[in-house]
Parts: structure tokens; sequence; C-alpha cells
């Protein structure tokens, strides 16, 4: 059979090579399951609207199962994307007084971007649950470790003491954010554009409510012309994605840094770890390290997309071809990134006791022991700072008769004159008292994790709700569909 879309306007054929560069049938695999979905949408709403007849809808909903099941191996590569192949195969199986009757009132324009939006929506549902189920991995962790005592940093320098669970809580309340910004940007990307034909609309009397509501999308993009020109939901989606790689890159940077052999805080599974072809000894971080790299392609994937759609007139333009394939690549990515970040953390073995003896070198304390000071002496907090400072000089435990000779330096009187005592020092000085004092909200306190835990799990409870009925409303369009289109088969 001739190319169905060539043979009125164009005479000569496309050689492989041009072929080659202008065809879409690879990337398009990720629309398969999708183009027939909307065909079927389609040409059910054709059938209610009088457009077609009713053997004929028959006949067409009947194909286009076939073809489902029959793969998109089956379908004629030589074309330039998967639309029009799918169109000439189903004309191969039905003729073309019927099968070419299933285009009616629509463009590719529409089609396509109808088509990525069905399976952007499905790639955002499951990144959902796979970032909800690393946040619940993160929560349940942190509940076994709330009083691990560890060292915190600030410049990857020992800075103050604070608990395994109270770090760990820190990366769960950025993917929460993550989460949100997910779950926002499926509420754009859950919108139907079909109806939009080209651009311009169509003198068809389409229902683009029906085929909305076929589909399961919470609502249309009503302008024709931005319905099928307009991808920033492409360019919002990559940037939500690159915010998590980066969320996740910094995961695995620590994850690296802690199993090595100087920090020893963590031992990776060996499931997540490689060994080196010289050098027998070596287990190297390999998976966190390759998570660390793979940031790189969803950056990359949004700085593609911006420099694609910059500058486009409206309304469509073939460059938009080349905006897709970025965006089933940075989920691709981000998506088995969530999945395996999950499982280092959930298998890793923590080192409590080195965790805990770590917590207190390089002088952590010297914070508490300044506002011990202040609390207890009334002196300034600057004041307090600079005696403080002095005493870390010397690299040394503090003690009462050294802290009163750097009082004296800066005040001119000790501190023990103003009221303190060694037990305050000590006190001061005890890491475990430090992170008891830490109670206010946001603090590593036990009691103050307590309380943040209990709400973090709240959280997850009502994420799992929403997904959920997230799911439940596109399912049951879905199953909806699936209903009428047995039940106009049957003609």
């Amino acid at each position: 059979m001739s190319n169905i879309l060539r043979r009125g306007r164009l005479e000569a054929a496309q050689d492989e090579e041009i072929l080659h560069y202008t065809s879409s049938m690879e990337a398009d695999r990720w629309i398969f399951n999708a183009d027939i979905v909307v065909d079927l949408a389609h040409t059910v709403m054709l059938r209610e609207q009088g457009i077609i007849k009713e053997e004929d809808c028959s006949k067409i909903l009947s194909g286009l199962l076939k073809i489902r099941e029959e793969g998109m191996e089956k379908l004629d590569f030589s074309y330039e994307d998967i639309h029009i192949s799918l169109e000439s195969r189903l004309i191969d199986m039905v003729g073309e007084d019927v099968g070419g009757r299933m285009h009616s009132g629509r463009s590719r324009n529409d089609e396509v971007a109808t088509c990525i939006r069905l399976t952007l929506r499905e790639e955002l549902l499951g990144l959902l649950e796979e970032i909800f189920a690393l946040r619940k991995t993160l929560v349940s962790l942190a509940e076994k470790h709330s009083e691990t005592l560890m060292p915190g940093f600030t410049h990857l320098q020992h800075a103050q003491p604070t608990t395994l669970a109270h770090h760990l809580c820190a990366h769960e309340s950025a993917l929460g954010r993550d989460f949100d910004r997910v779950q926002d940007a499926f509420s754009r990307v859950n919108l139907c554009p079909l109806g939009a034909a080209a651009f311009a609309s169509t003198g068809f009397n389409l229902n683009r409510k029906r085929t909305q509501e076929l589909l399961g999308f919470e609502g249309l993009l009503e302008n024709s012309m931005d319905a099928v020109s307009s991808r920033d939901f492409l360019i919002e989606c990559a940037s939500v994605f690159s915010n998590l790689m980066i969320n996740l890159s910094r995961m695995a940077e620590e994850l690296v840094i802690w199993s090595s052999s100087e920090f020893n805080f963590i031992e990776l599974d060996d499931m997540y770890a490689s060994t080196s072809s010289i050098m027998p000894q070596k287990k190297n971080p390999d998976t966190a390290e390759l998570m660390r790299g793979k940031t790189g392609v969803s950056v990359g994937a949004l700085m593609s997309l911006l420099t694609i759609c910059k500058g486009l007139p409206l309304s469509y333009n073939r460059d938009l071809q080349e905006a897709t394939p970025n965006i089933w690549r940075s989920v691709e990515t981000v998506r088995a990134s969530v999945r395996v970040v999950k499982g280092m953390v959930k298998t890793m073995k923590v080192h409590p006791d080195v965790l805990a003896a770590e917590s207190i070198t390089g002088f952590t304390t010297a914070t508490e022991l300044a506002d011990t000071f202040v609390r207890e002496t009334g002196i300034p907090f600057r004041t307090a700072h600079q005696i403080v400072g002095m005493l870390a000089k010397e690299r040394e435990k503090p003690t009462m008769e050294k802290i009163d000779s750097a009082a004296e330096v800066v005040l001119g009187e000790s501190l023990s004159s103003k009221g303190l005592t060694e037990n305050m020092v000590r006190e001061a000085l005890n890491p475990e008292s430090n992170i008891k004092r830490r109670k206010i909200p946001g603090g590593p306190a036990p009691e103050e994790m307590k309380n943040y835990l209990l709400k973090r799990k709240t959280e997850l409870e009502l994420n799992a709700q929403e997904i959920a009925t997230l799911k439940d409303i596109i399912d049951s369009a879905f199953e909806n569909l699936l209903s009428v289109v047995e039940e106009y088969r049957k003609i």
C-alpha cells in the first residue's frame, strides 16, 4: 500500500536517511498504548455524534483492539510516526472506506498532545507512589534511630551533634516537597487537548467533553491553538524531575561519603556495590555514584526542552517532536533512581557506635557551651562566642580553669565568679544533653522527633489516599471506555 499520508500532495518518497532523520517511531514506543486508547475514545465519540456509522465504528474498534493485541512491532516503521503507521495498519485490516474515517475531525497535532499527556499522567502517578514509598522508608528508619547520635555538618566539617533520625527526616522533608510538586504538575498534565485538531478546531460537531470523560481527564485545554502547540507541561515536569534528582543526588553523595573508610558511618548492601577488576579488596558504592551522574540526564533534558521550545511561533511546529524524547528519558531515570535509593537506604547497615563517637569530634558542643555561658552568666552571645573560639584554638577539652582564663582576657573577670560551675560545663559538653535541649519544633530532641514523625506518618496516610483517588478516577474512566467499546463492537 502506498504511503497514505504523502500520496496526495507529495510525489517523491523519502530516502532512508531522511526517513530515519525525521521519524519518531522509536520514541513513539512510549505512546503506543495511549494512541490506541485515544483512537478508541475518538471513534466512540464519532459514532455518538453521528459522524460515522455504527457498523463502521464496530469495525474500527475491533481493528484497534486487534492492533493493540498484535503490538507495535506489527506496524510499518517506514512511516514517520506511530499515528499514521497505526492508521495505515487499520486501513489494511478494515479497508479505507471504514478505517479512513477514524481520523475525521482530528489532526496528529491534537492526537499526539493527548497521547503524551495520557502517558505522562501514568508516569507521574507511578512516580508519586515511588516517592511515597521512599519517604515511608526514611520515616520508618528514623523511628529506629531517634536517639542515635551523630555529627551534623556544615561545609562538610563537624558542626553540632544531632541524631540520625533528624538527618534522615531532613531528606524526607525535601522529598515531601518533591511529592507536592509532582502532584501539582499532574493537575496541569491531566487536561485534554483532543478535538483541537490542527489548531483551529474543526467543522465536525465533535463532543470534546465526551472524549475528556472517556479518557479520564480532569478538564479541557479549551483554546485549540494553545492545546496543540504548548509544551510548557513538559518543561514543568522536567523541572520537577530535575529538582527531585538533585535531592536524590545529595542523598547519594552522602551514602558515598558515609560508606568510605574515613567515615564508616554505614555499609551499603552488596547489591548496590561493585568491586575492582584489579584491587580485590574494593567495595565501591557504584550505584550511588551513578545516581549522582544520572542527575545530569534530568538536568540535561530540562535544558533541551527549554532550548527546543524557546522562540517557537504559534501554533504547532515539528521542533516539538524533538521535545518529547527528553521527558521520557528524564522520567525513566528519575523513577528508577527513586526506587534504587529506597533500596539502598532500606538495606544499608548503620554503625551507631561510630556515629556516636564522631558526634563529639571537632568540638561539636561548642555552640551549646557558648549558649550556656549566656544563659548562666548573662554575658552577650557575641562575647561568649569569642571566649569559646579562643578555647577551640587550643584543640583540647575545655576545663573550668581554661574557661576562666579566657574570660579574664576578654572580660577582665572569670565566668565562675558570675555563677558558671563545672557541672554546667560538663552538661554543655555532653552531646546527649545538647540534643535534648533542642526540643523546639523541627529540632532533634527525641521527644520533638516523636511528634515530628507522627505528623509525617499522618501526612503519608493522606498522600496515600490522594494517590488512590487519582488512580481510581483514571481506572474507572478506562473501564468505562472499554465497556462502551465492547458494547459498540457488537453492532
